[in-house]
């Protein structure tokens, strides 16, 4: 039997997979009076104090750096990994969550699972954000990956151009992956925090260095040309998709941001 950790990353007490192989752990709990009864990102080496600007990606530092699990992933609160054929337009259900049984077949045949790739049609990856946060950010990104990786920047570039990613900072990693995936990634959001000016984002638009690693993993994936298997996500609560494509539509064709 394999030793799985994946981090369920909430803010909130909230139901839980039953399988063992989920740890629910606390975001930002450094900032927080009260506290969950789950693990606390501020316990161990962590960086529990960036979370309104991390989001989820406090949780993983925490398992990273304090979890020694043979495979290691994230998934959200209310978005789980399936077992099951599902459809992004239902509302998720607790006992269609992916398990261990599943799980380990596929780890067998591939060194990484994935969410199923989110696509956005009329938009690329760079340009969906542009429309939604600042560009900035991807400058800012694209000039520390020159410097620092820059082996990486052509397939930087290629993940912008593309009209759709595995989104949602969701995925399980054998820990040799994880770990190489982590320092890499850590590396350079840690650099982007020192040269990007958020005085005056708002606290949706803060949340910036959570937003960009979702495009860095694909980055990282196609460079390493690592073999994964993509696997539906489900939303476990009802999602408004018709607000959101109405903002989204509003974004691209009168450059309002959405959020």
């Amino acid at each position: 039997m394999k030793k799985i950790t994946i981090a369920v990353a909430t803010h909130k007490k909230y139901q839980m997979p039953k399988d063992n192989i989920y740890l629910p752990i606390e975001g930002g709990a450094v900032l927080k009076k009260n506290h969950l009864d789950y693990i606390a990102d501020d316990s161990g080496d962590n960086i529990s104090e960036k979370n309104k600007n991390y989001s989820e990606l406090t949780a993983l530092y925490w398992l990273w750096k304090n979890n020694d699990s043979e495979y290691k992933g994230l998934a959200h609160y209310r978005r789980h990994f399936s077992d099951k054929k599902v459809s992004i337009f239902s509302t998720g259900n607790f006992d269609n969550i992916l398990d261990r049984t599943v799980l380990e077949e596929h780890l067998e045949k591939f060194d990484i699972i994935l969410p199923k790739l989110r696509h956005y049609y009329i938009e690329t990856i760079e340009s969906h954000y542009k429309h939604t946060h600042f560009e900035k950010d991807l400058l800012a990104t694209e000039e520390i990956i020159k410097k620092l990786y820059p082996d990486y920047l052509d397939f930087y570039h290629s993940a912008l151009k593309r009209k759709s990613a595995h989104m949602f900072n969701m995925f399980i990693m054998k820990d040799k992956y994880f770990n190489n995936y982590c320092e890499w990634l850590f590396s350079i959001l840690f650099e982007l925090e020192k040269v990007l000016d958020i005085s005056e984002y708002s606290p949706f638009h803060a949340r910036v260095f959570g937003r960009v690693s979702e495009i860095l993993l694909d980055v990282w994936i196609f460079k390493n040309n690592l073999n994964f298997t993509e696997i539906p996500v489900m939303f476990m609560e009802k999602q408004n998709w018709w607000d959101k494509s109405k903002r989204f539509i509003s974004a691209k064709l009168s450059n309002k941001k959405y959020y």
